[in-house]
Formats: structure tokens, C-alpha cells, sequence
């Protein structure tokens, strides 16, 4: 059987979204509550698709945008980290409808290095759009958007 493509992937809401009730002590404490969702990909796709030039978002702001939009208490870390990563795939993988990537960060603005065309590319889109970056660490250097909370765009307008 042949793989499926990332846009066959962004497409395939299986059983989603549901709210997992989840009962590790740890997991509620630190993301407040037992109501996860998990929210499908398109839903990280459509968000993505409506950042405007020169502002961007965070997984967290998606995050937390998704769990109130469905009631839940937070939403998934780790499929939000997977769904924004194939809602790039995807796009770079289309000759038409693509949507802005480079403008979703992760945590505290970072860069994503699993974006098509890596840190490279994300940081020359978002330096054509204004932006500039710090890094941190010496060996394994990070880079963040600087001031991206200044720039950050909001899901309720």
C-alpha cells in the first residue's frame, strides 16, 4: 500500500475532535484539568491559514484557543505538535492554497526546525516580513522571533 501524502494526512480527522479523560496525577497538575483534546489537523491548518503578514502565533495560543473552543481543559501537546508540523508538510507539498507556516512558533516564539526548509527558510520569510531573532544556548543554538509577544496575533478578532 502506498503512503499516504501529507495532504491525504491534514485531511484524515479519523474519530477526531474527542476529549480524552486522562487520570495521571502529574498531567492534570500541570496542564489544569482532566479534559484533553484532541483536536484534527485541519482545524491547526485552518488557524495557521489566517495569521497575517508581519504578526504571528504560537502552538500555545493554538493550544489554548482549541481547548476553549471545545470545552476542554487543555489540548494535546504532543498532536498539536504533530498537526502543525503536517499542516506545514502539507502546504509545501500543494502548488496552490498554501498557508503562511513560518508565522506559527513554538513555545516562547521559537523557530521550528521541522518546518519544510528548515530554520533557514522560516527565518528568511519572517525577516521579509520584518522580524528579527535572538538566539540561546552555545552548542545547540535556539532562535526566537524577539519581542514575538509584541507581534503575536489574536484568535478572537
Amino acid at each position: 500500500m502506498a503512503r499516504k501524502t501529507f495532504n491525504e494526512k491534514l485531511n484524515d480527522s479519523k474519530d477526531m475532535p474527542k476529549i480524552v479523560v486522562i487520570d495521571d496525577i502529574k498531567s492534570i497538575e500541570r496542564y489544569g484539568g482532566k479534559n484533553m483534546l484532541i483536536a484534527p489537523p485541519l482545524e491547526y491548518n485552518e488557524i495557521m491559514s489566517k495569521v497575517p503578514e508581519h504578526k504571528v502565533i504560537t502552538a500555545v495560543e493554538i493550544r489554548e484557543h482549541l481547548a476553549n473552543k471545545y470545552d476542554a481543559d487543555f489540548t494535546c501537546p504532543m498532536t498539536a505538535g504533530i498537526f502543525i508540523s503536517l499542516s506545514a508538510q502539507a502546504s509545501d507539498e500543494r502548488d496552490n492554497d498554501k498557508i503562511p507556516f513560518w508565522r506559527t512558533l513554538k513555545k516562547d516564539g521559537e523557530l521550528n526546525p521541522k518546518y519544510p526548509g528548515g530554520i533557514e527558510y522560516q527565518m528568511k520569510m519572517l525577516e521579509d516580513e520584518g522580524h528579527s531573532f535572538v538566539t540561546k544556548g552555545k552548542k545547540n543554538i535556539r532562535y526566537f522571533v524577539e519581542d514575538y509577544r509584541d507581534k503575536l496575533y489574536s484568535l478572537d478578532d
